[in-house]
């Protein structure tokens, strides 16, 4: 389905499908076979009105081809808004929805907002698939709740028929930031946990395994997501036990870290080297200089919208669970163990 005298970008007349097939000389009916993938044009006609179509500029109006089949384009996403990588996150999820012709809807998450109601309200808005970003309910009371929605989880594995996972590696990450310091020539290494979610129990694991494997003592403190976690985390650390580098749970824990550490005139890296987990904005800014694991956020945006969009195309219908490789990003707030550095 296509819209007469559509403006493209810049107030030129957008390419219809009309125009493909005068250009072609074929039928509307022919080209509208070809570019919606359906069996029966021969190899060579195929390739000539693709040919052209590209030529011309054509792009399919998925818009209106929604509405045709009483659908509503709307995908919907649930996300904490102080959390900075969700907020990235959710610009690539956007960018990636645009260009696939569908809007995006937010469901916020917030102390009086769980995420229950981040759901329901988005079910309310008629968003036909849902992205779960930093979801904490049981995969039951999930499944119960999306009703056969098709449902993509960013960053938490869920063991649930009907769901899909794009997630990095967290126990790979987690040891790669172990090993990093480790090789710095630290052996007393705490960990803030991110609290009582699943992904912090999972980092809590990956830690505690990693340590082992080196043959050290793990030391998990309680913390949890936010910067105000990581201050009073770093406030109740002995440092005089021996500490010298903490691997917060992620960037915003890692940065209230920093910041008492700082208020307590502690130097990072000199005495205590710090790291977090996301390579968040924040942690790229020169005043954190925070080492870190990247998590693709571009590339993880890019699969769950193409995993939602083969749901509701019917082009999928078996669970899918995508696991990218973490990525060490090393900067200037980890450096060689206090008793490790050479003597002047």
């Amino acid at each position: 389905m296509e819209v007469a005298g559509e403006q493209a970008p810049g107030g030129r007349r957008r390419p219809t499908m009309r125009d493909v097939a005068a250009e072609a000389g074929v039928s509307k009916g022919l080209v509208s076979l070809i570019l919606n993938g359906n069996p029966g044009p021969s190899a060579g006609t195929t390739a000539r009105v693709l040919q052209i179509a590209d030529r011309l500029g054509y792009r399919t109006n998925r818009t209106a081809s929604l509405l045709a089949r009483r659908r509503s384009g709307m995908l919907g996403v649930t996300v904490t808004p102080s959390n900075p990588f969700h907020a990235e996150l959710v610009e690539e999820i956007q960018l990636v929805a645009d260009q696939s012709g569908y809007d995006l809807a937010l469901g916020a998450m917030t102390p009086s907002h769980d995420e229950t109601e981040a759901i329901q309200t988005l079910l309310d808005f008629r968003c036909e698939a849902l992205f779960l970003l930093g979801s904490v309910l049981p995969a039951q009371a999930l499944a119960e709740l999306t009703g056969g929605v098709p449902v993509v989880s960013v960053g938490r594995a869920i063991g649930m028929p009907g769901f899909d996972v794009i997630r990095t590696a967290d126990r790979e990450g987690l040891a790669l930031l172990v090993d990093h310091l480790v090789a710095l020539g630290h052996r007393h290494i705490a960990h803030v946990d991110g609290g009582d979610g699943f992904v912090s129990a999972e980092r809590r694991e990956a830690y505690t395994m990693a340590m082992r494997r080196h043959g050290l003592a793990p030391t998990v403190h309680h913390g949890g997501e936010t910067e105000r976690d990581g201050i009073r985390a770093a406030q109740a650390l002995d440092l005089s036990s021996g500490v010298t580098a903490i691997v917060a749970y992620n960037d915003r824990c890692a940065v209230g870290v920093l910041d008492h550490l700082d208020r307590a005139g502690i130097g990072v890296p000199a005495q205590v080297s710090v790291a977090g987990y996301d390579d968040s904005l924040l942690a790229q800014l020169y005043r954190m200089n925070l080492t870190t694991v990247s998590q693709s956020p571009r590339e993880q945006a890019r699969l769950a919208v193409a995993a939602a969009i083969e749901r509701l195309d019917g082009k999928r219908t078996q669970d899918q669970e995508i696991v990218l490789e973490p990525q060490l990003v090393v900067r200037g707030s980890t450096a060689s163990a206090p008793l490790a550095r050479p003597e002047p």
